[in-house]
């Protein structure tokens, strides 16, 4: 497994250079298909990229944009990720593109993961994904010890995922390892020392133990202090 390892002086420089990077990738895919998906994470880590990204010169309306994972809570929630790319993500000129949620109003996500696979199939596979990683080593909602984990992980895994995991407030909907590692471009943001020492640690270790290394081989990692 090889990744490319970018290290930056400052998160702001690693906002604007990463923004910059993604724009282009999907200006190029966008050269030679109708349409072109960006996955992206929630948190907080990747809202200066957003804010970088939303004023990009592309073609927005012809981009689908959607999360690697969800919690599975309402919009309305100060706990969705939806919420975060609406405020930082989906506005400007990116206001324009075509946002494929992870969320429906059901109980389970169980209840609703057909129709969500449904819409997201067609955009498939992924243009450019963009990733996080925990301390943990899970990426997206892939957690070491996660009900769902060898399903998520499998080489014939489903587009999405139900998973609920230790530590995890509510369900999780995520993406699987194979949509995520399938996407023709991969970034991996990480900030601050205990992520980059749980990289390295991730070195050598199988997914089960350390989910990021199910999407790693071939992707960017970009890190700043």
């Amino acid at each position: 497994m090889t990744y490319e390892f970018r290290d930056y002086p400052d998160r702001e420089m690693l906002a604007m250079d990463l923004a910059n990077q993604i724009a282009g990738e999907l200006r190029a895919a966008l050269g030679h298909e109708e349409r072109a998906a960006l996955a992206v994470p929630g948190g907080t880590s990747p809202g200066p990229v957003f804010d970088v990204l939303c004023a990009a010169d592309l073609d927005w309306s012809r981009v689908d944009v959607l999360l690697t994972d969800e919690r599975w809570v309402p919009e309305s929630s100060e706990r969705s990720n939806t919420k975060l790319l609406r405020e930082r993500l989906l506005i400007e000129r990116a206001a324009a593109a075509r946002y494929l949620p992870l969320y429906a109003e059901a109980a389970r996500p169980e209840d609703a993961m057909e129709d969500l696979c449904a819409a997201i199939e067609p955009a498939l596979p992924l243009a450019v994904v963009l990733l996080g990683m925990g301390a943990d080593m899970h990426t997206a909602s892939i957690f070491p010890g996660a009900d769902r984990l060898q399903d998520a992980l499998a080489d014939d895994a489903p587009i999405l995922l139900p998973m609920r995991a230790p530590g995890a407030r509510e369900p999780r909907i995520t993406l699987s390892a194979r949509v995520l590692d399938g996407a023709l471009k991969k970034h991996v943001l990480i900030f601050g020392q205990e992520k980059r020492d749980a990289l390295e640690k991730a070195q050598g270790v199988t997914p089960d133990e350390a989910p990021v290394n199910a999407v790693l081989d071939e992707a960017t990692v970009h890190w700043a202090e």
